[in-house]
This record gives C-alpha cells, sequence and structure tokens, in this order.
C-alpha cells in the first residue's frame, strides 16, 4: 500500500509538474471570426473539447445561452496541417480525436451562423475546455462496466497517469527537452 502511495505522489507531483491535463477558457468571436488554439500533444493521445456558446444581449447587456440554429465547425489539423477533424455541432458540443502524429494540433472554431440577426450585437462568447490524455476518462463509467472495486478502479487510474507520463516524457525527449 505505501508503494502505491507513492506511486500516487509522484504520478501527482509530475501532472503538477507538466501543466498538462484540463483546461477551461472563454473567448468573444464576431460572426465571421475564426478562433484557433494551438495544443502540444504526445503521440497516440486522446483529446476532447467541450464548448457552449452564449449570444449577447443588448436588452439585458448579458450572455444569454444560444439560440437553435447557432452552431459551430470544428477543425483540428495535426502538425503536419493534416485535417484530423472537420466537423459541424450545435451551439453545445464535445469533439474528440487521437493524436497520431507528436506536436502542435491547430484547434479551430467558427460560428457556422451567416444571419447576423442570430447574433443580436455582433458578439459570441465560446466556453471552451479541452482534456487531454488520461483526463478523457470517465473512470466512474469505466468502474461500473468493469465492475472494479475502489482499489482497482484507483490502480487503473494510476496505470493510466502512468502511461501518460510516459508518452509526455518520451514527446519531450524527441522535441530535446528532456
Amino acid at each position: 500500500m505505501a508503494a502505491l502511495r507513492e506511486a500516487l505522489r509522484a504520478a501527482v507531483a509530475a501532472l503538477l509538474l507538466l501543466g498538462w491535463g484540463a483546461h477551461g477558457l472563454y473567448f468573444h468571436i464576431g460572426e465571421t471570426e475564426k478562433r484557433c488554439f494551438i495544443e502540444e500533444i504526445p503521440d497516440e493521445t486522446m483529446v476532447m473539447g467541450n464548448y457552449r456558446t452564449q449570444l449577447w444581449d443588448k436588452q439585458s447587456e448579458s450572455f444569454l445561452p444560444s439560440t437553435p440554429g447557432l452552431g459551430m465547425h470544428v477543425e483540428i489539423k495535426d502538425p503536419d496541417g493534416k485535417v484530423v477533424l472537420s466537423r459541424q455541432y450545435g451551439s453545445d458540443g464535445r469533439f474528440t480525436f487521437t493524436s497520431h502524429t507528436p506536436g502542435e494540433h491547430q484547434i479551430c472554431l467558427h460560428s457556422n451562423s451567416t444571419r447576423m440577426a442570430l447574433f443580436a450585437g455582433g458578439k459570441l462568447r465560446v466556453h471552451l475546455d479541452i482534456q487531454v490524455g488520461e483526463h478523457t476518462n470517465n473512470y466512474p463509467e469505466i468502474a461500473a462496466n468493469d465492475k472494479l472495486t475502489e482499489l482497482q478502479l484507483r490502480a487503473r487510474q494510476l496505470l493510466d497517469q502512468v502511461e501518460q507520463i510516459q508518452k509526455e516524457q518520451n514527446y519531450q525527449r524527441v522535441r530535446g527537452l528532456g
């Protein structure tokens, strides 16, 4: 049990040092604007993004939930510029992909609206949460499906964390940073 605790401490410390996992943000865009983000990702790593949109309401001077019919287009390119994902989603959505090439992946979002009336003031707020690696796993669901005890589930989480740390370390070695 002491070895398990020590492995957990080491995994958590490494993840904190790497600054890896999940992060959320929001940004504002106009009707025709496209916003892109760069995410450095090791190879064979799952990435999941969740987003939701809000429209600016002039009368209340606040952001309100988006109207039906408004959606987002998500496009993801790998470090070689190859399109990994290009898809239309609704005003709230989730996208996932697995990297097959290590390096900087470009994640771009833009509204699929062509009617300024939907924008009521021209501002759209997009909340975006990107989760990388083992943070994309739904452990309560895994425990239920695989009928795992609490200890077995914790061991699974630790193994996933160690695997993700190894991928990140290998990626940093390839980049010449480690």
